[in-house]
């Protein structure tokens, strides 16, 4: 067992002192979520999308596509690729229904927050020239819930491409938290023809935030880097490390990126999903998330401080 250390995120210190003070208690409840890590190949590595949050996110300030399961995700859908009772033994999950939703709300959330839809009229087709004023003002009124996505799949009479994701992960959120998720990532490379952007205009939390492709040999990618926190530039990211504005599950997936031939390579990688969970710890006076792992590649060491 391999036991990996990693920064609090940056403004959670007051939640965890106040954790350790008060004693054992129930953690709040964790909400079902989906990420995605959409990647492609570059001259200078494999690159991820990776955008802003809030800065109370569970899934970082700085992470992946993704957010909560919702009850529309239950509508019914096209579906191509593995069932669901597939995807429930891919996850390592007992729950059909439950493994569905978390694949259509992976497929959703990267839809609202990076335009790129894992979606055709058949099972070889994916969606192509995605880049207009109709295609965002689709995103929006999804994002808002003015429009459901099965409603906005159906009129255009296109399925889900499911067999394009590959499970990646399965992390819950620590239990000092004051928002908890209990999330389920995904990978899957950049189709063809799809143009990627952040969600502007929709006036939630999506609206007016940045978001790039990042080489994961960058320095920017570093967790010790404040590059990407800077450029963001908003008063919660400018000064602080990549390490404490990400969660441990992103700096681990962009370390494995890092040490990755390409995007075929990490995408067709055999996995067993495990749950991990960051435990609150105290090393020296400085509290820091513990993360025990089997297998070195599933951790990352992370500087402690500044």
């Amino acid at each position: 067992m391999l036991r990996r250390l990693f920064q609090l995120p940056a403004g959670h210190e007051d939640a965890a002192r106040t954790w350790l003070e008060m004693g054992a208690r129930s953690p709040r409840r964790a909400r079902e979520a989906s990420a995605v890590l959409l990647v492609r190949d570059s001259p200078d590595g494999v690159r991820a999308w990776l955008g802003q949050r809030g800065p109370e996110s569970p899934l970082g300030a700085i992470s992946f596509a993704g957010g909560s399961c919702s009850v529309e995700d239950d509508e019914p859908v096209r579906w191509f690729g593995p069932s669901p009772s597939k995807w429930a033994k891919m996850l390592g999950i007992s729950d059909f229904a439950l493994a569905r939703r978390h694949v259509v709300a992976a497929i959703r959330e990267l839809f609202e927050e990076t335009g790129v839809l894992l979606a055709g009229p058949d099972e070889l087709s994916v969606v192509e020239e995605t880049a207009c004023e109709e295609w965002m003002r689709a995103r929006r009124d999804v994002a808002t819930q003015e429009l459901s996505f099965a409603q906005f799949l159906d009129r255009r009479g296109w399925g889900l491409r499911t067999d394009l994701l590959r499970p990646v992960a399965h992390w819950l959120s620590p239990d000092f938290e004051l928002r908890r998720f209990d999330i389920h990532y995904f990978a899957v490379a950049a189709p063809t023809g799809q143009d990627v952007s952040p969600l502007v205009g929709s006036g939630g939390a999506g609206a007016g935030k940045w978001g790039r492709w990042v080489s994961s040999k960058e320095p920017g990618a570093l967790p010790e880097s404040l590059d990407l926190g800077n450029e963001i530039g908003a008063d919660y990211t400018r000064g602080h490390s990549l390490a404490e504005l990400s969660s441990p599950a992103t700096q681990i997936v962009l370390a494995k990126l890092r040490r990755t031939r390409g995007c075929v390579a990490y995408l067709s990688s055999k996995r067993q999903i495990q749950a991990f969970q960051p435990e609150l710890v105290e090393v020296e006076g400085q509290l820091l998330l513990e993360v025990t792992t089997v297998d070195a590649a599933e951790g990352s060491a992370v500087a402690r401080g500044r």
